[in-house]
Formats: structure tokens, C-alpha cells, sequence
């Protein structure tokens, strides 16, 4: 237990249990520590974007590294007493009904730790799960990345590389990601691109597409310089996006038997409650996109007033 733990837990019944502490789960803690709940944030410090050099898109906080975001907001969230921090991996939830109302019994990966609350906010966001290309992983999140609006501006008029999967919204990508570069190609990674009007549509921007197998990458530190297809030929670039599918980073959501969107997301309303009593969800867990830190932290502040 760590930073601004004050008293023995295990006993206490709080009112809210948060699990993660991302920005949707920081800002949600922030509101229901300054309505006097008694609060408990449990985050096993795994953010999404840690291989993120800079978050842009948050205003007064634009270029932010995401150490630095996390460490303002535990530093503020210090200042309120009625707020507990665990680093803690929650392993499971368990719904409890007494007397007619709810109550969840969170179990932690430390020796076993359980702690009770009133009410939960599922906050642990998503997973990026990136195409089988060989060392994609060296580079994203340094001059590959998956959002546009979070990093598109420092690319702007650079000869980019877009990486689609999912065809439909792929093509919607690929004209946001043209806002920012003209000199644009498409990789389907091994996959036709069957719509043949929208392939048109895009040669006529001058888009090559290039349906190839993509083996690898070369560069350094990160900053990519070319791409290797399987079949020996290769491309110059400097930088490009991807769109990596998109998974729940917890099944607590499953877990309790929250309804989830067609993309993914626990279906919630605009206080953030999910279909199970006293079952909130906020943050990426449940806007799936666009991924931007203030959507996060206002879907955290949308969850916390319901939890109130």
C-alpha cells in the first residue's frame, strides 16, 4: 500500500471502489473525494498509454508524458482525506445482496487482499492488440501510432504509412489521417482491399496502396525509416498510424454481466451506469473511441456524479 494510504482497510465498507487509475479513473476519484465519499482507487499502474512519449489533446496539459499527468493528479487527489490509493491488481469482483441492496467484495492479487464496497467504477480502459508484424512493437508508440488526433499534428506533411485492418472503418482513417499528410500510402498487411470505389477514390488522391504481407520495419530508436514486404520489396517512410483491434484490458464487466456495445464497450448511460445495480463503467472501457485523455476523464466525472 503506497502514497496516500491513511488507514487499516479491510474492515471499511466504502462507498465506491475504483478500478484503474487511468485519466477516466483519477478524475472519477477526484469528484467523489470532493463529495466527501470514502473512496478507494485500485490501479496496478499498467497504463494503455506508457509507450507514449507525449499526450496531446488535453487543454492546459498538451505535450504532457502520461508519468508526469499520473503524478500531478496523485499529488492533487493527496489532498483529500476521505480518498485511499492501493497499487493493487484486482483479480476478480464478486456481486454480494443484502438486505436488498448491493455490495461487491473485490479480491486483489496481494496475499489474497479482499475489500468491500457499496458501489464500483470499471475503469481499467483497453488493450491494443497490434498486427503479427515482427517488431512493430519497437516503434509504436515513438513514430507509429494508432490515434491521430493525439499525435497526427507532429506528423503533419511527413510521407506516411497507414496499417489498416477492418476495411469499413479503415477508409474513414485513412481520409482523417490525409488532413494532416498529402504523401500517404496503405498497407493492408496481406488483406485485398475489396471495395473497389473507395480503392478508386483514394488512387485518385494519389494514395498508393500496397496489399503486400508487411515483414518488418527498419529504423532507429524508434523513428522508422522503412518498411519490408515479404516479397523482398520496400517503401520509405517516416512515421504512419495503425489501427490495432481493441480489446477490454479486465472482464470484470463479464464478470457481473454488463451489456456490451457491438465494438466492445459496457454499454452505459449518461451517468454511467451499467445494466447490473451498482455497476458504473467509464473511461476507453466503454467509449471505445475516439481515445483522447479528456474524453476519458470526463466519462470519469460523468460515472463518479452517478456513483454520488
Amino acid at each position: 500500500m503506497t502514497t496516500y494510504e491513511r488507514r487499516s482497510l479491510h474492515d471499511m465498507l466504502f462507498d465506491c471502489a475504483i478500478i484503474g487509475g487511468g485519466p477516466a479513473g483519477l478524475n472519477a476519484v477526484l469528484i467523489l473525494g470532493r463529495a466527501r465519499r470514502n473512496v478507494i482507487l485500485l490501479d496496478n499502474n499498467t497504463p494503455r498509454n506508457a509507450v507514449t512519449q507525449e499526450s496531446h489533446g488535453f487543454i492546459t496539459r498538451d505535450g504532457i508524458k502520461p508519468k508526469e499527468f499520473r503524478e500531478i493528479a496523485h499529488k492533487e487527489l493527496g489532498r483529500y482525506p476521505s480518498i485511499i490509493f492501493a497499487k493493487r491488481e484486482v483479480t476478480s469482483v464478486i456481486k454480494n445482496n443484502k438486505n436488498g441492496k448491493p455490495s461487491f467484495e473485490l479480491l486483489t492479487s496481494e496475499n489474497d487482499e479482499r475489500y468491500q464496497s457499496k458501489t464500483i467504477i470499471i475503469a481499467t480502459g483497453l488493450k491494443d492488440v497490434l498486427p503479427n508484424i515482427e517488431n512493430i512493437t519497437d516503434y509504436y508508440g515513438k513514430s507509429i501510432f494508432h490515434c491521430p488526433y493525439c499525435d497526427g499534428y507532429e506528423l503533419q506533411d511527413k510521407p506516411l504509412v497507414v496499417i489498416i485492418g477492418e476495411q469499413v472503418q479503415g477508409f474513414h482513417f485513412i481520409q482523417t489521417i490525409y488532413n494532416w499528410s498529402k504523401d500517404l500510402i496503405v498497407c493492408t498487411n496481406g488483406e485485398a482491399f475489396q471495395n473497389s470505389a473507395q480503392k478508386d477514390f483514394l488512387q485518385n488522391k494519389g494514395i498508393k496502396i500496397i496489399e503486400h504481407k508487411i515483414k518488418n520495419f527498419e529504423g532507429k530508436n524508434g523513428q522508422i525509416e522503412k518498411i519490408v514486404f515479404e516479397n523482398g520489396e520496400s517503401v520509405l517512410r517516416k512515421g504512419g498510424f495503425v489501427m490495432p483491434q481493441l480489446i477490454q484490458a479486465s472482464d470484470f464487466g463479464k464478470q457481473l454481466g454488463c451489456q456490451y456495445n457491438p465494438l466492445g464497450g459496457i454499454v452505459v448511460d449518461s451517468f454511467g451506469r451499467t445494466n447490473i445495480q451498482g455497476v458504473y463503467a467509464a473511461g476507453d472501457a466503454s467509449v471505445i473511441t475516439p481515445a483522447q485523455l479528456i474524453i476519458a476523464a470526463a466519462e470519469g466525472v460523468r460515472a463518479a456524479a452517478g456513483v454520488n
